[in-house]
């Protein structure tokens, strides 16, 4: 028998391990199966893949214990379970969102549910005035990240409760930079967590995958049931994948933040880097609410270059750092937030935010820290002079 309590770092590791009866097998299986046999008079506890699989099962669970919530609901991508959660809500319903949050949160809000007559306000979440003056009538969810992508702006997620809950509405934290090993929406009064699970919690560059960690049975019954309905679940070997991944969460989250740190000072020091934005940073102006609310900034970082054409050339001349989207897995991924993952916002919209041409986003993996200071620094001498 386990022990009842468990530190996190522990929990990871073995989420779904010892769950097979029929041959004790460490490693939860991979039930690649549509079917399942059952008598002919009733139904058994599995009867067919898009309403349970026993691999998504044991993921699922796992999750729900690590976040502290009643359950996880596992989709076929983060945009699956953000699109899901939208589709929580009904017509005329009104949600508030961070106003710097991803390209595809958005996108699927401006070109999805725009002709569902759901109503949206973004707003700088830092500013609980603003966010308090955002509420109407029909606001029945607030969105947030924090910290943001790509900026990392931090949002009190725990006032960012109290105001949604004093207007019957729930709030949602996309937690996809920090993972319950950093920061724990829920234990903060957040209603649902959000994952795009193939970033970090899966953290290999090698599977599609979502979660929905709901805080209350209910809610996490009604994701389950519409998860079942739309179909967009998660697949057994995928989630097979995210489970393996989930096992070294701790030692890579640990070692790509430890990358991090050096990175963000390296870069803060640097000539030609106009701004750095990371929590870790002590210039950054919500590190101390970042603090109180997390254990760690992580190891997401965005610096700002002068606006100029030869951001072209900076990521040409990266060696190690590879051109990508995506982040959380191994290699250190360097993405162009203006061109790339916000490319959906109207340019003056980007501007406005601070998603200038300059700007840079920085998935710090798991290499050795001086191939990946290296690398920066012989990249930005090409550009400096």
């Amino acid at each position: 028998m386990k022990p009842k309590t468990l530190h996190p770092n522990s929990q990871v590791v073995h989420v779904g391990v010892g769950q097979d009866p029929a041959y004790g097998s460490v490693s939860t299986p991979i039930y690649q199966t549509v079917t399942y046999q059952h008598p002919g008079d009733h139904l058994g506890p599995f009867d067919y893949t898009r309403t349970d699989n026993p691999t998504r099962k044991s993921l699922a669970e796992g999750l729900a214990a690590i976040e502290g919530g009643a359950g996880a609901t596992l989709f076929s991508s983060g945009m699956a379970a953000i699109t899901a959660l939208f589709h929580l809500l009904h017509s005329q319903d009104h949600v508030i969102l961070t106003d710097d949050l991803y390209g595809g949160t958005y996108r699927v809000l401006v070109d999805v549910f725009d002709h569902f007559g759901l109503t949206y306000t973004f707003v700088d979440t830092r500013n609980l005035e603003a966010v308090q003056q955002a509420f109407t009538p029909r606001t029945r969810l607030v969105f947030i990240e924090s910290p943001s992508n790509p900026l990392l702006k931090i949002t009190d997620l725990s006032a960012m409760a109290r105001l949604a809950h004093a207007h019957g509405a729930w709030l949602a934290v996309d937690n996809t930079f920090m993972t319950a090993l950093r920061q724990k929406p829920l234990n903060l009064g957040a209603d649902f967590v959000v994952y795009s699970a193939t970033k970090y919690l899966a953290g290999h560059n090698d599977v599609l995958a979502g979660a929905i960690v709901a805080k209350t049975p209910d809610l996490a019954d009604a994701l389950n049931a519409l998860a079942n309905t739309t179909g967009g679940v998660l697949a057994p070997f995928d989630a097979w994948l995210t489970l393996r991944g989930l096992k070294t969460l701790a030692v890579r989250l640990d070692r790509a933040e430890a990358n991090a740190e050096a990175i963000a000072s390296f870069l803060n020091e640097h000539p030609l880097v106009e701004a750095v934005f990371y929590p870790g940073l002590a210039n950054h102006p919500g590190r101390a609410l970042h603090q109180r609310q997390a254990n760690g900034a992580g190891a997401m970082i965005a610096f700002q270059l002068p606006d100029t054409s030869r951001v072209a050339e900076f990521l040409d001349a990266l060696q190690l750092i590879l051109p990508a989207v995506s982040l959380g897995g191994t290699e250190s991924l360097m993405t162009h937030p203006f061109s790339e993952t916000h490319r959906e916002f109207p340019e003056p919209r980007r501007l406005s935010l601070g998603i200038r041409p300059g700007l840079m986003r920085l998935s710090v993996g798991l290499e050795y820290v001086d191939d990946l200071l290296a690398d920066l620094d012989q990249a930005l001498s090409r550009i400096q002079h």
